[in-house]
């Protein structure tokens, strides 16, 4: 028996953009919040891949898109060391770890039905923490009630 390794091989972008270490349980949760079932670019879905990592991951690779900034928050809320990796004509031109911002505007809603971001047309904004079990949470601005990572919902 030979000792090559076999692969399944994927084509190469030439132009998008590569979410790679995503958690295997968020990948589709990932694709849901990008709005990613309706593109019609071409799309490559992996989960469940081996990562020495994170023991089993996902990845999602998109042509011709790139990601802005409020979609890469949201990225970083569900998954907080994917690897974001740009490509122009099929070279890498960057590759960073998405980064949990500070600060999160307009991409989640309050979870407390009373808040004035629920009532009002004012726009959701949260200050991100971290509690003493370091786990991270969403702080309102506006009703100061703070949620969990499995309450945030997006607008």
């Amino acid at each position: 028996m030979s000792d090559k390794r076999k692969k399944l091989q994927v084509s190469a972008l030439k132009n998008g953009t590569v979410l790679d270490h995503i958690p295997s349980e968020h990948t589709f949760h990932v694709i849901k919040i990008l709005g990613l079932e309706n593109s019609k670019n071409p799309i490559y879905i992996g989960n469940h891949l081996e990562s020495n990592k994170l023991g089993r991951k996902g990845i999602i690779k998109i042509s011709d898109k790139y990601f802005a900034k409020d979609e890469i928050n949201k990225i970083s809320l569900v998954a907080p060391k994917a690897t974001l990796i740009e490509i122009k004509d099929y070279e890498v031109i960057s590759k960073t770890q998405v980064e949990i911002p500070e600060h999160i505007e307009k991409i989640v809603k309050c979870f407390n039905p009373k808040c004035v971001t629920n009532n009002q047309n004012v726009e959701t904004k949260f200050t991100v923490i971290t509690d003493h079990h370091g786990r991270m949470k969403l702080k309102c601005h506006y009703c100061e009630k703070t949620m969990a990572k499995e309450n945030i919902e997006f607008l």
